[in-house]
């Protein structure tokens, strides 16, 4: 059998997920409802997926 060749995907950093304005800390996407807090969803254009979970 042949080895199947990946994708590469760019590393997002866990800083690109929130955003500072002043003293507030805000986070830009959605936790994932049953994986719980630290775990984001993507966003799609059309729905929020859970890449760990596949919660959409």
């Amino acid at each position: 059998m042949a080895k199947k060749t990946r994708k590469k995907h760019p590393n997002i950093k866990k800083s690109e997920k929130y955003e500072i304005t002043g003293n507030e800390i805000k986070k830009k996407n959605r936790f994932c409802p049953k994986c719980g807090s630290g775990v984001f969803m993507a966003e799609h254009k059309d729905r929020h997926s859970c890449g760990k979970c596949s919660y959409t």
